[in-house]
């Protein structure tokens, strides 16, 4: 059986699928990001839910990770570790969102083992300000407050550190 002279081969058609999954995996990503603030990152103050008060401002000089999250979203759970290593690094806060008051957060972060500040949102305040529609979200802020990557979904460790150095090198 001859092969016909205007089929493609396999591997250009992999490749064309390839490129419209990639397609389309990124107007989603822009689309699911388009909320999210941007330029001159908006007031973050709060209580801690280990205890404490937390602003934003307090930070400046150095890059930031500004984590929004939530103890009932899987994918949040699966990055949380990420977020945590992280945070031995670099200057992280954390926001949960709808999870409950400072004793349900902490529960869930002793028993998941896990080490990083968090504000409670339990009514969303802080989200709504900050544009946020999605969990988990990630902000990188540089040196100035100034938001330079914003980003809605799981982000790997790698990509949220390699933003961060970026933001101090932008600065």
């Amino acid at each position: 059986m001859k092969k016909a002279a205007n089929s493609k081969p396999r591997s250009h058609r992999w490749l064309g699928q390839l490129v419209l999954i990639l397609a389309i995996f990124m107007v989603l990503h822009w689309w699911r990001s388009e909320p999210l603030a941007s330029g001159d990152a908006p007031a973050l103050t709060g209580d801690l839910a280990g205890g404490g008060r937390f602003d934003l401002d307090g930070l400046q000089g150095k890059p930031v990770l500004v984590h929004f999250w939530a103890t009932w979203c899987p994918v949040c759970r699966f990055g949380d570790d990420t977020i945590a290593a992280i945070a031995e690094d670099f200057n992280v806060i954390t926001v949960a969102i709808q999870s409950g008051g400072a004793a349900e957060i902490m529960g869930h972060l002793s028993r998941a083992s896990l080490s990083f500040p968090v504000i409670p949102d339990s009514d969303g305040v802080l989200a709504t300000a900050w544009g946020v529609s999605g969990v988990p979200a990630s902000f990188v802020l540089d040196g100035s407050g100034r938001i330079r990557f914003a980003t809605v979904g799981y982000t790997t460790g790698i990509g949220l550190r390699g933003r961060l150095w970026a933001a101090g090198m932008l600065d």
